[in-house]
């Protein structure tokens, strides 16, 4: 049976995951929709090879490129904010969610008024609109799969069993590439140390992510929302060989883990087959040569990252969108050469340090809060 499917983020990491999963089983898909930000030319290639129904760019300005390389081919053209959410909008079997940052909240949420299945690797969307987002699958029947190694390894370890039976969940953490650095070390941190990660190939902001810990911040917030067994449950650990992906602990003293390799075939392919499996040409683990698995602490002086999200998410409000905006503003400025490593959970938590509004209660209202805390963050970088 022919399946379809929408990619909203097609030429960032999780959208080549994807579309290298499709070429394996293309019979068994119909690509409905691909988007891209502004690389014009990969899109359209892609779109071409995979004889995509629409490609849209969510920079307008690149939308003659995009014509241009897809005339006479039948797919259509679009470009901008409204026609990325049209995009989403449109029914299919499954959508991915991987455009990076609140970039993705309108049309992850365009997605999920349909009532489909959403892949969601997008974590900004549930930290910064979590409550907004959840309510939403509630209201329109949509299911909503994690595309997050952590969290598709929770979702497969919770499977038949009841949240209510849970004692903790464990959300691992490389540590990054800066794990055993010092203090000085970390200070003098460039942008080519930071995205070069240990054991993952991913974007140059998720990297960053990695290298400060925030991606695990946020990646406990949007646990909170994925998996409601209180933030009391909730924890995270150190394990740098990234084999346990994460682990539900019972009150029978039973802990289920996930493993697998480091690669985000896995998770992506857990969300497309479910609740069946699929090939991903994935080398399976082997457990002799890696040895041994090794699990610390977070060091929260050295990567204080962890403790803003944990505080953020106890605060509530309005907090939770605040950190992930200051934080990509921060991590954009890092990327540019302008701050150094450390300042960014320092300009983060400068971000925070005000009074906290009531939660937002509609998407209008999460994007006011991401542009007033972008402007924000902008105004501190501007002082410093």
């Amino acid at each position: 049976m022919t399946r379809s499917i929408s990619i909203l983020g097609a030429t960032g990491s999780v959208g080549a995951s994807t579309l290298d999963l499709i070429r394996r089983e293309r019979g068994k898909w119909r690509v409905a929709a691909l988007t891209a930000n502004s690389s014009a030319d990969e899109l359209a290639k892609l779109a071409i090879e995979f004889g995509a129904e629409i490609a849209v760019v969510g920079d307008e300005s690149c939308l003659n490129d995009l014509r241009a390389a897809l005339s006479s081919t039948g797919v259509e053209a679009a470009g901008g904010a409204q026609a990325l959410r049209e995009a989403a909008a449109r029914p299919v079997d499954i959508t991915v969610g991987a455009i990076v940052g609140c970039a993705g909240l309108a049309p992850v949420m365009a997605a999920i008024e349909q009532g489909g299945t959403i892949a969601l690797a997008n974590k900004e969307a549930l930290v910064s609109a979590g409550d907004v987002m959840t309510a939403a699958v509630a209201k329109h029947g949509a299911t909503l799969l994690p595309v997050d190694s952590e969290h598709n390894a929770i979702f497969q370890c919770l499977q038949g069993n009841d949240m209510g039976e849970v004692n903790w969940i464990t959300l691992t953490a490389s540590g990054g590439p800066f794990r055993e650095w010092s203090q000085a070390q970390l200070d003098a941190a460039t942008p080519k140390q930071a995205v070069a990660h240990p054991n993952w190939d991913m974007g140059a902001k998720i990297s960053v992510d990695s290298a400060t810990m925030m991606n695990k911040g946020l990646e406990f917030i949007e646990a909170h929302h994925l998996f409601p067994v209180g933030l009391e449950r909730l924890r995270i650990i150190v394990h740098p060989q990234s084999v346990i992906h994460s682990m539900v602990e019972y009150r029978d003293g039973s802990t289920l883990a996930q493993l697998g390799p480091s690669d985000m075939k896995v998770p992506i392919a857990s969300c497309l087959a479910w609740p069946k499996r699929m090939e991903t040409g994935c080398q399976p683990l082997d457990l002799a040569a890696i040895g041994e698995l090794s699990f610390f602490a977070p060091d929260e002086d050295r990567f204080p990252a962890t403790r803003l999200a944990r505080e953020a998410v106890h605060e509530g409000g309005s907090a939770p969108a605040t950190l992930n905006a200051a934080n990509e503003v921060a991590v954009a400025a890092f990327l540019a050469g302008q701050i150094g490593f450390t300042r960014i959970a320092a300009i983060v938590a400068e971000a925070l340090n005000r009074d906290i509004d009531t939660a937002p209660a509609t998407l209008d209202e999460v994007l006011a809060v991401d542009a007033d805390a972008r402007l924000r963050a902008t105004e501190i970088l501007e002082k410093a």
